[in-house]
């Protein structure tokens, strides 16, 4: 038996991180023995012939696509292509977008065989043997399959996975060297499971009210693995990392019992939040704590069922500060409530917070499949405009209120775009007098190699350019010169930051020299 994973495209904006709930499943899926593959899409660009030359290599009897709702499409599409190419395919999808709308899904789709809901990674295993007899589809709570071309669902699977004897994620399948070269963040968690009821979330639903936490000693075994890989840090991505302050200090102390210098960050509200616990974080390595504010109008609070306030946002930044770790923020715009008046007070709250430190961003409101604010938003106020699920990718107004239009909302987050590009402007025109300080000039010059260097490895232009014959007397040094000369000419770029870029990579043993059958060959370092 062998499956196919696929993880689809979205854009380098979005900050990816290899896709850990995959490495998940395929870590479930080899422990059982069956052979996984997994096509990572946000590192490699998709096209109908890189499907078939896998398809045609691997030959699955299985391709799974997990999705987020922005994208869902492209997911859907792949696996339509998919089956194009071999009709005896079998395919499935999973995640929460189609988690909280399997069935319309289906009838969508008739290049879908399956759909998986909530936590997959038994039910990916139980999927896989069925399969393989072509029968037991029924046995498999929390499955949607066809019969007689008409959706059936199996009923609900017992939530709540034992989250302490599912396999260790197989992330030896994915291709980290890409990330790594980017310069991304690799995640990992410590717990699932959120008891928060924020109307505009689909957290609780997907997997559980119930906090369930992973052995301390796992968590940092696993944590101390990941930092051997070199990545700039680690995201622990609970729902909540701080829900616990037992289960908080006990990761913190195992992490200083071993001594393990490791840079991370986490995600907490700000009523878990203590003097005593950030001061342990801080010493175990957590650089920054990301806190959803959400909205800076007491009422608008209120409303999601957020319930947090103003004075504790505060509260926790100062005691972030005392600490010394990085407070970051979010706010979200749009939320039921939202005037013109309330998006300028939540703009003001968050000036306020700049003022203390605090970096923060906009998001507007997607109504996701799943959230209360979607299921009942005639109830909330809020006029849904799209339901084109590639723009849910909440940068642009997809909702309105009774006052809050969509240009209004919209004019907000490109007026905070634009202050970004201008502040990235600033520390270009310093760096040109040498007045910038070099924590500023890292963001930009950072930012900009990665960009570049992304744009290279999607399009494949070491793949194309890196080769030539072999004189056998030149340096690693020399050599990446020739091929910054040949990529920089191919791409019609700038040779300069061509090299400086490819340097990088080389220096971090992202990008390797090989001298074979004649040949000097480079090539990217997909697998650490």
């Amino acid at each position: 038996m062998r499956f196919l994973l696929v993880n689809p495209f979205y854009p380098i904006s979005e900050c990816p991180s290899p896709p850990l709930g995959l490495a998940y499943l395929a870590g479930a899926l080899e422990q059982a023995g069956i052979e996984v593959r997994v096509l990572d899409l946000v590192m490699y660009k998709y096209s109908p012939q890189r499907l078939e030359a896998v398809l045609d290599e691997f030959q699955p009897h299985l391709v799974g696509a997990t999705a987020v709702t922005m994208t869902y499409d492209h997911a859907a599409s792949i696996l339509a292509d998919a089956k194009a190419l071999d009709p005896g395919l079998k395919t499935v999808m999973g995640g929460p977008h189609v988690t909280f709308c399997a069935e319309e899904t289906m009838l969508l789709n008739p290049n879908l065989d399956f759909i998986v809901l909530g936590e997959g990674e038994e039910a990916v295993v139980r999927l896989a043997r069925a399969v393989e007899k072509n029968k037991g589809f029924e046995e498999i709570t929390g499955l949607v399959f066809r019969r007689n071309n008409e959706p059936v669902f199996t009923g609900p699977r017992e939530p709540g996975l034992d989250v302490n004897r599912i396999p260790m994620p197989a992330r030896h399948l994915l291709p980290l060297g890409r990330y790594r070269t980017l310069g991304l963040a690799i995640s990992m968690t410590t717990s699932r499971g959120c008891p928060f009821k924020c109307i505009f979330c689909v957290g609780r639903r997907m997997v559980g009210a119930k906090v369930r936490y992973r052995d301390p000693v796992k968590v940092v075994d696993e944590m101390e693995t990941l930092a051997a890989r070199d990545f700039p840090q680690i995201n622990i991505v609970d729902d909540l990392f701080t829900a616990n302050k037992k289960h908080c200090h006990a990761v913190c102390d195992e992490i200083l019992r071993r001594g393990l210098k490791v840079k991370w960050t986490s995600f907490a509200r700000v009523d878990t939040v203590s003097r005593e616990v950030l001061a342990h974080m801080k010493e175990a390595g957590c650089g920054a704590v990301s806190f959803g504010v959400e909205s800076g109008n007491a009422e608008i609070l209120k409303t999601v069922e957020k319930g947090i306030t103003l004075d504790g946002v505060i509260a926790a930044v100062q005691m972030c500060n005392d600490a010394g770790v990085t407070p970051m923020a979010s706010f979200i715009l749009g939320l039921p409530g939202e005037t013109p008046e309330t998006v300028q007070e939540t703009v003001a709250f968050g000036q306020k917070l700049n003022d203390l430190g605090v970096s923060h961003g906009y998001h507007l409101l997607a109504p996701f499949p799943g959230t209360k604010v979607r299921e009942e938003s005639e109830r909330y106020g809020i006029k849904i405009l799209t339901h084109d699920w590639r723009q849910y990718h909440a940068n642009r107004a997809i909702v309105e209120t009774a006052s809050a239009r969509k240009a209004m909302l919209d004019e907000v987050a490109m007026k905070w775009e634009r202050q970004f590009d201008e502040y990235l402007g600033h520390i270009k025109e310093k760096m040109k007098t040498g007045e910038a300080a070099d924590e500023e000039a890292s963001i930009l010059v950072n930012l900009e190699r990665t960009v570049l260097t992304y744009d290279l490895l999607m399009d494949e232009v070491v793949e194309a350019h890196g080769f030539w014959p072999d004189d056998g007397g030149t340096s690693e040094e020399q050599d990446i010169e020739t091929l910054a000369g040949r990529v920089a000419r191919a791409a019609g770029r700038n040779e300069t930051e061509v090299a400086a870029a490819l340097e990088y990579a080389r220096v971090r043993k992202s990008l390797r020299r090989s001298r074979e059958d004649g040949l000097t060959r480079w090539a990217w370092v997909d697998y650490l």
